[in-house]
């Protein structure tokens, strides 16, 4: 089963200097390259690179993540991702547009979500999405 990684695991590894980054977590982020596993998606893509100030840090960020090829977006997972919004809305629960595409994502291509963000945790409970844990 593929591994769709969140921002949050992206950015505790790769973007993080004033915090220690977590040892397992980062493990587990590369075992998951080196075999193959990593899914992204290009909003995550987006999020990770934003809001980095200096050019070459951005350039070897986007260098690095280009090793990693996007699944693929179409218009019908963007209204999946809606409707997985307006069922966890139902259930008192809220969270982004690009979490539910997130969860979109994993339920149609089976992936499992590797994410620190606890909102997951809350959506796991009303959505067909499995977390993974490392």
């Amino acid at each position: 089963m593929k591994v769709l990684v969140d921002t949050s695991i992206w950015s505790w590894v790769l973007r993080r200097k004033n915090r220690p980054v977590n040892a397992e977590t980062a493990s587990e982020l590369a075992s998951l390259a080196n075999d193959g596993m990593v899914a992204i998606i290009g909003p995550i893509r987006q999020e990770i690179l934003s809001g980095i100030r200096e050019h070459d840090q951005f350039e070897r960020l986007r260098d690095y993540l280009r090793g990693f090829p996007d699944t693929e977006l179409t218009s019908r997972d963007h209204e999946e991702a809606a409707s997985l919004s307006n069922e966890c809305r139902q259930n008192g629960i809220q969270g982004s547009g690009t979490d539910f595409l997130i969860c979109a994502i994993a339920i149609k291509n089976d992936y499992s979500i590797f994410t620190t963000d606890e909102d997951f945790t809350y959506f796991a409970k009303v959505l067909p999405i499995v977390l993974h844990q490392p």
